[in-house]
């Protein structure tokens, strides 16, 4: 769902993994790393593609889904008031299930950016 567009799930590459714990050392830090890089090339695409864009959450919850992920939730001033400075997890079930927010052909731009900002990222490291 994009009512927050950019928003990302890194998943773990092996779904047997059910939390950051399971994993090995370097594996674990492999994953952090994975996840501070998504989260940085969405904010970066969505800083340059909505001017209103305020920061990134960065969540590894692991209370409804047995595996390992990550979300990337950029945030934005244009947020109803009484949700801006709350978690994401508090909007209304209405935004979670409206069918404009499903991922499609509207969303590409900015999924192309995120693309671009990972490409730049990875040739930067």
């Amino acid at each position: 769902m994009q009512f927050l567009p950019g928003y990302s799930v890194l998943l773990v590459d092996d779904t047997g993994v059910e939390r950051l714990s399971d994993l090995r050392k370097e594996k674990r830090l492999a994953f952090l790393a994975d996840m501070d890089q998504l989260g940085e090339a969405v904010e970066r695409a969505s800083r340059r593609t909505d001017a209103a864009f305020r920061r990134i959450n960065l969540e590894i919850l692991g209370n409804t889904d047995g595996f390992l992920h990550a979300h990337i939730w950029p945030r934005y001033d244009w947020e109803p008031p009484d949700l801006v400075h709350m978690p994401v997890w508090l909007y209304p079930h209405t935004k979670w299930t409206a069918p404009q927010h499903i991922l499609g052909p509207q969303h590409t731009p900015l999924r192309e950016a995120i693309a671009e900002e990972l490409d730049r990222l990875r040739s930067a490291a």
